[in-house]
């Protein structure tokens, strides 16, 4: 079925400013509730450890992964993570100020964060686990720890370092062994990985990762053309394949050559379908529930892309009115489902709204 947007519930979670849509303080506050609840929730949860020997049949969620074992999986908890410190940073009146802190100095003792690195090290084939995904949002967590100037930000920040030196040491591994991107709309998407990397090494990782994501990115995408987006999207869907290549692209070349580049990789067919809002058939399905996710990572994609179109550009106008409509008629809906959606859907409509 569709969901219809309620006129007053947008009025009411919204400042309308120039007809952009913003994160007030009050829908910060519900979408925070999100995470809080499921951080510390161990059960249902969605491993992906390795078993290797009866041993390791027998470890529970906490066990494995003492800081980010809520929130049904990994790369969820830890993008839940990213999140309350996020509205921490960025709305003055957050509620439960106060219970977010101690759950961030819980989550960031240097005992967690250090037996939460070691994984990717004690236990076989654990070398793969969460590429490229959970890597990318560890990184854009330990970003915006970065960018906050407060001094509980700097200590989570230095206690962060053993797995953000660990999810650097795997990266640099695996890229020059990667020989191909993947293109597919859901987790191990290397365009979205990469963006989120290339913020961080701007931020903290320094000039020798950027240059070599920027440099990999380019061969996987820059000789790429008349994208099928009009295939658009897969049935579980949270990433469009195509912007989420296009807003990696938007972030490495120069404003004429990426304008350049992006009018040979849409066609006409192709930029009417990616700006046709997701059906969602089932809210309380755990995969067609992504579909909503699918809404809010192209308005950010489109939102980072109008930033560096000029203002005549066609796209960026056919953007603006896009990115308004998908969060419009999105923001709702997370309300209106259950776990499969309450454990990360916040996080991606947080993102969306103030990146």
């Amino acid at each position: 079925m569709r969901f219809a947007v309620s006129f007053f519930l947008i009025s009411s979670v919204f400042i309308n400013a120039q007809q952009k849509l913003e994160l007030t303080t009050e829908m910060a506050n519900k979408l925070a509730s999100m995470p809080l609840k499921c951080i510390n929730q161990e059960y249902p949860n969605k491993t992906a450890h390795v078993i290797n020997a009866e041993k390791d049949a027998i470890l529970t969620p906490k066990q494995l992964h003492p800081s980010f074992y809520g929130c049904f999986d990994w790369h969820s908890s830890v993008h839940g993570h990213w999140m309350l410190v996020r509205l921490l940073r960025t709305v003055e009146d957050l509620e439960n100020r106060d219970k977010i802190i101690s759950i961030l100095d819980d989550s960031f003792s240097p005992e967690k964060i250090k037996e939460e690195a070691s994984y990717f090290t004690k236990y076989q084939v654990a070398q793969n686990f969460e590429r490229t995904y959970g890597w990318a949002w560890v990184l854009k967590l330990d970003e915006e720890l970065a960018r906050w100037n407060h001094p509980k930000a700097k200590i989570w920040h230095q206690n962060l370092k053993p797995l953000t030196d660990e999810i650097l040491r795997l990266w640099k591994a695996y890229l020059p062994k990667q020989t191909y991107p993947n293109r597919t709309g859901v987790h191990p998407n290397t365009a979205f990985a990469m963006s989120f990397a290339i913020d961080w090494a701007r931020q903290v990782g320094g000039q020798s990762f950027e240059t070599e994501l920027s440099e990999k990115a380019k061969i996987f995408y820059l000789n790429n053309t008349k994208t099928p987006a009009y295939l658009e999207p897969d049935g579980s869907d949270f990433f469009s394949p195509s912007l989420e290549i296009a807003e990696l692209m938007s972030r490495i070349l120069p404003q004429r050559e990426f304008e350049k580049w992006l009018n040979q990789f849409y066609e006409k067919r192709s930029l009417e379908n990616i700006e046709q809002i997701p059906i969602i058939s089932d809210v309380n399905d755990y995969q067609t529930v992504h579909l909503v996710g699918l809404s809010f990572s192209k308005a950010w994609a489109m939102k980072n892309i109008i930033k560096v179109l000029p203002e005549k550009n066609s796209i960026r106008k056919q953007f603006e009115i896009s990115r308004e409509k998908f969060i419009e008629n999105s923001l709702p809906i997370i309300f209106q489902g259950n776990y499969g959606g309450d454990h990360w859907l916040a996080s991606f409509a947080v993102y969306a709204l103030t990146n």
